[in-house]
């Protein structure tokens, strides 16, 4: 029974942990006081620097590992050998101790493999959008041969809920975004007496920039967070892997109706955001300039060009397709735990706010001259 009690012993190189450092060990009195003699032998500053061997211990729970880690000052000592097994438990203690666990650091050829993986990353997104995309090229193909088999009861619930419900958000922020753009350009106007050129000014920049953007970036943490979520929460519950063992497609029934929703929706949003923006731009004209709304009405169809209209309403449909394709993306690669579902769901977010704004910015420089 000696050679199983916990004890420490001195050696010229190093401490020597024998026994078993268990609860059932350490529970007996005359064992106890053994050991915290031992203990009190190193003092903390030695335990930190000594080197200490564990490789010999008979047993180590997490009583006796954290009775260790104690001893140690809760930091890791300079040289420490051990086994896999009581690295993993010492490991443990650290982590649930609010400690870093013992973490050898990087070399510069492992940073630069680092970066590598960084790349791999990248290029094995690339690559499931990439095939995302060709799917529902295929899927429309298929729905086009045969409409009559589509799914369209998923498409008008989406369009519900994607178009329907986003309405009341996206007035109130259009019309915010209308009133206050209004009275920035009315203190900068009324210094050179172009009052009447705010019209100009809330017609083309609502009209055709912002409207649009403002509403695909509301869709984008509204809607995209929601398509990550729901198709991640289907991962999580293996209801994917129930629909590929019943040979359902998740491109058709999951992907496809998704993107048809969001892109005809995506115009029609934009359409009432920007609609509701100028009311509220109009509003902000008469209160701050005098500009009475029969002539903000009578103008503005001079002032912003019909083919802008157009411009913003094609983009929009860019903007929904790559909503709808990022937040199924990400839904799809969602493993099955909730750990990865809300890591999803902010890359989703965070990959289709900076895709709108890119794809906006594409759409500048290519059509900067058309309806200017």
């Amino acid at each position: 029974m000696t050679s199983l009690a916990p004890r420490i012993e001195r050696q010229a190189t190093a401490y020597l942990v024998l026994g078993r450092w268990t609860a059932a060990q350490l529970s007996e009195a005359q064992q106890w006081q053994a050991l915290g003699d031992a203990l009190q032998q190193a003092s903390i500053h030695s335990a930190q620097e000594a080197a200490w061997d564990l490789r010999l211990m008979e047993r180590l729970d997490h009583i006796g590992a954290q009775l260790l880690w104690n001893h140690w000052g809760r930091k890791w000592p300079a040289q420490l050998q051990m086994l896999p097994t009581q690295r993993a438990v010492l490991t443990r203690v650290a982590q649930f101790s609010g400690d870093q666990p013992l973490a050898p650091s990087k070399t510069l050829w492992q940073r630069f493999l680092s970066l590598g993986e960084i790349i791999l990353t990248v290029l094995s997104h690339t690559r499931g959008f990439t095939r995302l995309v060709g799917q529902l090229f295929l899927d429309m193909i298929r729905l086009i041969r045969a409409p009559n088999q589509g799914p369209w009861r998923d498409v008008s619930g989406h369009l519900y809920a994607i178009g329907a419900t986003a309405l009341p958000i996206t007035a109130l922020v259009g019309f915010l975004i209308g009133v206050v753009l209004a009275y920035l350009s009315a203190q900068q106007l009324r210094q050179f007496g172009a009052d009447s050129f705010i019209v100009d000014l809330l017609g083309v920049s609502l009209v055709r920039e912002l409207g649009p953007l403002l509403a695909a970036i509301l869709i984008a943490g509204r809607s995209g967070s929601a398509i990550t979520a729901q198709i991640g929460v289907m991962r999580v519950t293996e209801e994917l892997d129930a629909m590929r063992v019943m040979g359902i497609s998740h491109g058709f029934r999951l992907v496809m109706p998704r993107a048809i929703a969001l892109a005809i929706a995506m115009p029609l949003i934009a359409v009432w955001t920007t609609l509701v923006s100028l009311l509220g731009g109009m509003i902000a004209a008469d209160l701050s300039l005098q500009i009475s709304p029969q002539f903000f009405i009578n103008a503005l169809p001079n002032a912003v060009q019909a083919v802008n209209l157009s411009l913003a309403m094609g983009k929009s449909v860019v903007f929904g397709i790559f909503i709808a394709l990022i937040g199924c993306h990400y839904g799809l690669r969602v493993k099955p735990n909730t750990e990865s579902l809300g890591q999803g769901t902010t890359a989703s977010v965070v990959t289709s706010i900076t895709a709108v704004i890119l794809i906006n910015a594409v759409f500048a420089i290519v059509f900067k001259g058309v309806g200017l």
